[in-house]
């Protein structure tokens, strides 16, 4: 009897003992920051400092390099403060379809354009697949940042503030352009940089809670200029809020043949105030006349939704829908619109251009 009992309690000894052994191994496990955690890189520890007159550009880049680099997902991080970053382009393709940008502070642009050159943006995304950018200011400066109506001296080309091409799953959230005009002398000749341009190739793209202003707006294009040229669907705009801006929504295409193509395309939740486009498709964009005139665009536009849009608008002409001839725009939706001039009822102007409006819509719709 007492060799069976002691049997007994020995079974019970290494029973509790491999239970201790199995818990440590858990809590090991599960404590461990490459598994229970995203890799997160502060751009701190690459040399990026708070201050205004210090360039934190390379810091930027490696902390980027590092993240896309990783087979894990990966977070780069922005602490609050103001960091001076040159333009960059973060380039894919990655090791991981997981990367975010959680910004804290403010990236500010270079106050002096010809820092930037004639590269056309500052932050740009290439060949990328799942970033996700939440919160923080985007400062352009004003003088940094412009597009030229004209060439010429005093004006830099087609600088863009935040720029996607080829790019796949992407998400902004909480994000704040500012391009404080510090230059009013110029602005009969120049205007004030896109606040988010798509570019082509561009697949299931998420932006929220975006603030622009002044600027041209949220952008999808200019697309078509090549005559091969892959398309931009699956985009979502919602929650933003556009102010003096020279467009609030818009889709652009040149205006000459193209495979091109955007679809599947929603604009949701967007304030406007005194912005001179609030919703614009142009599909004769032709820059200085110039290798485009009297040419129709061979880009397709179809399934683009318009859904709670209101505010006020700088021009009569609040939603203009200028389609190309040879491909009318197709499936325009607009739910519940309410843009204003002058505190009476806006316009809107279609030309080739197809869809249908439900809800309370003002302008009366065109479609």
């Amino acid at each position: 009897m007492e060799q069976a009992t002691n049997s007994i309690e020995r079974k019970k000894t290494e029973q509790a003992a491999n239970s201790i052994v199995f818990l440590a191994f858990v809590l090991l496990f599960f404590a461990s920051p490459g598994v229970a955690d995203p890799l997160t890189y502060n751009v701190l520890n690459y040399g990026a400092k708070p201050d205004d007159n210090f360039d934190s550009t390379q810091a930027l880049v490696a902390a980027w390099t590092l993240a896309c680099g990783s087979i894990n997902p990966a977070t780069i991080y922005v602490p609050p403060g103001r960091f001076l970053v040159r333009n960059v382009v973060f380039r894919g393709q990655c090791k991981n379809n997981g990367i975010v940008f959680r910004i804290d502070g403010t990236l500010v642009a270079p106050s002096d354009y010809k820092v930037i050159g004639s590269t056309g943006n500052w932050l740009f995304f290439e060949h990328v697949n799942g970033v996700s950018i939440y919160g923080g200011i985007l400062d352009g400066q004003g003088t940094g940042l412009w597009t030229c109506k004209r060439s010429g001296k005093g004006c830099p080309s087609g600088a863009t503030s935040l720029g996607f091409s080829n790019s796949r799953s992407i998400e902004t959230r909480g994000l704040t352009s500012l391009n404080s005009q510090m230059y009013h002398i110029v602005i009969n000749e120049c205007q004030p940089l896109d606040c988010v341009s798509v570019g082509p190739g561009t697949n299931n793209l998420w932006i929220e809670k975006v603030a622009c202003g002044p600027g041209h707006g949220i952008s999808i294009g200019s697309l078509g200029k090549e005559v091969e040229e892959a398309g931009v669907q699956n985009v979502t705009v919602k929650t933003v809020a556009f102010t003096g801006t020279e467009n609030g929504v818009r889709i652009k295409s040149w205006g000459r043949q193209s495979s091109g193509f955007a679809r599947n395309i929603l604009f949701q939740h967007a304030v406007m105030t005194d912005v001179q486009n609030p919703i614009v498709i142009d599909q004769h964009y032709c820059p200085d006349e110039k290798s485009c005139p009297d040419q129709v665009s061979g880009v397709k536009i179809s399934d683009v939704t318009y859904q709670d849009i209101h505010g006020t608008s700088a021009t009569e002409v609040a939603v203009k829908f200028d389609c190309s001839s040879e491909y009318p725009c197709s499936n325009i939706r607009l739910e519940d619109v309410k843009l204003t001039y002058r505190n009476k009822a806006a316009e809107a102007s279609c030309s080739n251009a197809d869809g249908t409006a439900s809800g309370f819509v003002q302008p009366s719709s065109c479609l």
